[in-house]
């Protein structure tokens, strides 16, 4: 637990390293905007392009070695970064940094889950997805600091080195069997079923689908406040853009911890009184994190509006540890890494690839204060299909 928590904390500091030394970049690269846009694109090209790949391949053969192998490409992915010349051969190395990242993104939950049972598994999963916020973080701190004091490249490869010297102790670990904490009573949906299955079957699923959808919702109002809540309080409410852009990094890493956790271990104690505690707390979730987030945007005070922002933030990562725990166990054992593959490769297709345009182009239309509503929107889409899904759990649960 602690060395696949540890590779999924540098995943995501190999990610954000990037975004910390973009200026530097240009400089010296003499890169255009929408050349640095594009290096953030095709590292999603890479990553939820080929994550059904290593979806089918992760539910089939050995997961140790494929994730092994995932870590070092998106290592050398990382290094090879910090020796780029030119914008194509950036663009090149990003992409193998996605493409590396797929393999874990979509492989190591099943193997979480197969180390802890129904009644621990959650709470694992939402310490495993802590290292999310925690490793953005740490990408954006540690790229700046070093960027400052010994050059852009450099951050570049103490990066990619720092993530590749745990592959020793990933390899030195038991892969467990497929199902080895699931006994045939487990409590999850399908958690007892031992065969796999293909992406056709997982999406005839009715309880998956419903999972999936909201999860797009979710995803596309994250990454809209990703990109645009710094620029939102700078332009409407007039906070200097560096101050802006500290307010929300803080913030989202702070919500990110402290939600995630909380999040997973209030669902794990209430599912002890029902079944269909973690569908709950995803409708609920989104469906209070809607209006907060509508009062973010709508508050006249920049102060109301900051708090408010917070609050919706918080409300969104209660959901992280969750809505993966139920992918896991809504679908076979054999089909957790398709199962993680297909969502990943959904929730960025339609949830946060596209909401950064979207509302940039119904900026340009009819402002940034208006165009930003579409987050909320998308929240409450969202929630409509996951207490579509609490429901329909709360009725198995009481069959």
């Amino acid at each position: 637990m602690i060395i696949l928590t540890a590779i999924n904390l540098f995943n995501y500091l190999d990610r954000q390293v990037l975004s910390a030394v973009l200026t530097p970049i240009k400089d010296e690269l003499h890169l255009t905007d929408g050349e640095l846009g594009w290096l953030a694109t095709t590292f999603m090209v890479g990553y939820f392009l080929t994550s059904p790949i290593f979806g089918y391949l992760g539910d089939r053969f050995s997961r140790k070695g494929l994730i092994a192998a995932g870590v070092v490409v998106w290592s050398l992915g990382t290094v090879l970064s910090g020796a780029a010349h030119g914008f194509w051969s950036l663009v090149m190395f990003r992409v193998m940094v996605g493409l590396g990242e797929a393999s874990y993104g979509t492989i190591s939950p099943g193997w979480i889950a197969d180390l802890f049972p129904p009644a621990r598994r959650n709470n694992a999963l939402s310490i495993f997805y802590a290292a999310i916020p925690a490793g953005s973080a740490l990408g954006y701190i540690a790229g700046g600091v070093i960027a400052a004091r010994y050059g852009w490249r450099e951050a570049f490869w103490v990066a990619g080195v720092s993530g590749a010297v745990l592959v020793p102790g990933l390899l030195g670990l038991r892969e467990p069997r497929r199902g080895a904490a699931d006994a045939p009573e487990a409590p999850g949906v399908d958690v007892g079923v031992k065969g796999r299955a293909g992406y056709k079957e997982i999406l005839k699923r009715p309880l998956y689908r419903l999972l999936v959808l909201g999860y797009v919702g979710q995803t596309f109002t994250l990454g809209g406040f990703a990109i645009w809540a710094p620029t939102f309080l700078y332009r409407v409410h007039g906070m200097k853009l560096e101050e802006a852009a500290w307010f929300f990094g803080l913030s989202l890493v702070v919500t990110g911890l402290v939600a995630t956790l909380l999040g997973g271990w209030l669902a794990t104690r209430w599912r002890q009184h029902n079944r269909a505690a973690y569908a709950w707390v995803l409708g609920g979730s989104t469906l209070l994190g809607a209006p907060a987030a509508f009062a973010a945007f709508m508050a006249p005070d920049p102060s109301l509006a900051k708090v408010m922002l917070v609050a919706s933030m918080f409300l969104l990562f209660l959901s992280t540890g969750p809505v993966n725990t139920l992918i896991l166990e809504t679908v076979p054992v054999g089909a957790r890494a398709s199962a993680m593959a297909a969502s990943i490769f959904s929730i960025h297709l339609f949830g946060d690839l596209p909401s950064p345009l979207l509302v940039g182009m119904v900026s340009d239309h009819i402002g940034l204060a208006k165009a930003v509503l579409l987050l909320p929107c998308a929240l409450l889409f969202g929630a409509f299909f996951w207490l579509w899904l609490a429901l329909k759990m709360q009725r198995v649960a009481e069959a």
